[in-house]
């Protein structure tokens, strides 16, 4: 089985235990909808897909399972950091990449390192287009706008 692969089944198992259907639905949908943006990102910048998708498969994971957004960057990268180790199917330094793009992917207003930037920007992405009804976060704009020159979206 892939390393993508192995992951998504390993956290489809966690969020399959989320009680609330709505709850549960909401975050399979953002899970998988920021790991495709991340992989077409990182597809658009000459950056590793696999890594970048599984960054954005864990990068909310903690708050899930918790059920607390409080902290949940921080918190959630010390979760990846277990999984991975539990699954063994990391290098320490890929385990390192993806934790801290997870730990520093709450910090929109902040630039970090490039792998960080497009956690990041896959989560902007998936936050602003899952319903176009709502306006987009404040501290999101900058950030969207320069997503959709970047991909030449209007």
């Amino acid at each position: 089985m892939g390393r993508l692969k192995e992951l998504r089944k390993y956290v489809d198992e966690e969020l399959n235990k989320i009680e609330d259907p709505d709850k549960r639905t909401s975050a399979i949908a953002h899970l998988y909808g920021v790991s495709l943006s991340a992989t077409i990102l990182a597809k658009k910048r000459g950056m590793d897909e696999e890594l970048s998708a599984m960054a954005a498969m864990l990068h909310d994971l903690h708050a899930y399972k918790s059920g607390s957004y409080y902290d949940h960057a921080h918190l959630g990268a010390e979760l990846a950091r277990s999984i991975l180790e539990e699954l063994n199917i990391t290098t320490k330094e890929e385990t390192d990449i993806i934790c801290e793009a997870i730990y520093h992917h709450d910090d929109k207003l902040v630039v970090d390192s490039p792998m960080d930037e497009l956690l990041k920007d896959g989560d902007v992405i998936d936050h602003c287009l899952k319903d176009s009804s709502k306006p987009v976060k404040e501290k999101e704009q900058k950030r969207y706008d320069s997503i959709c020159k970047e991909l030449g979206i209007n």
